[in-house]
């Protein structure tokens, strides 16, 4: 019998106006601390973006998701968050902030399989 893993996700946000609140869904970030596991998964949908937000200034806000993907792995040179372990690495990227990348409040389940979690929430959450 497969043993089930508990993790926890936050949903990925961009929030071009923040003082107004309104976000559009890009992606997930999945974590579990054993066995360990951080990965993100996202897409931005620029038409879809400029609809809802014709001011969205796509090039940053692609830089800030690579950046936020970047750090999940481990592989930004230009970040000290990135060097930190995936436990703090999740926490620093699901905090709380007032940014144009945000995350929803964190959610936590139960899985066998972790690639099969990241996909079925980037569907439900992301492409529905």
């Amino acid at each position: 019998m497969q043993e089930n893993f508990l993790f926890e996700y936050a949903v990925i946000r961009v929030v071009p106006r923040v003082e107004r609140e309104e976000f559009l869904n890009v992606g997930v970030i999945v974590y579990c601390k054993k066995p360990p596991f951080l990965q993100t998964m996202y897409v931005l949908n620029e038409q879809k973006l400029l609809t809802l937000f014709p001011a969205a200034e796509i090039a940053e806000i692609k830089s800030h998701l690579e950046a936020f993907e970047q750090i999940s792995k481990g592989e930004s040179k230009d970040s000290p968050i990135a060097a930190l372990d995936i436990a703090s690495r999740f926490r620093w990227l699901t905090a709380k902030r007032s940014t144009v990348v945000q995350t929803s409040p964190v959610h936590s389940g139960l899985c066998k399989s972790f690639e099969e979690t990241v996909a079925r929430l980037f569907q439900q959450m992301v492409l529905s």
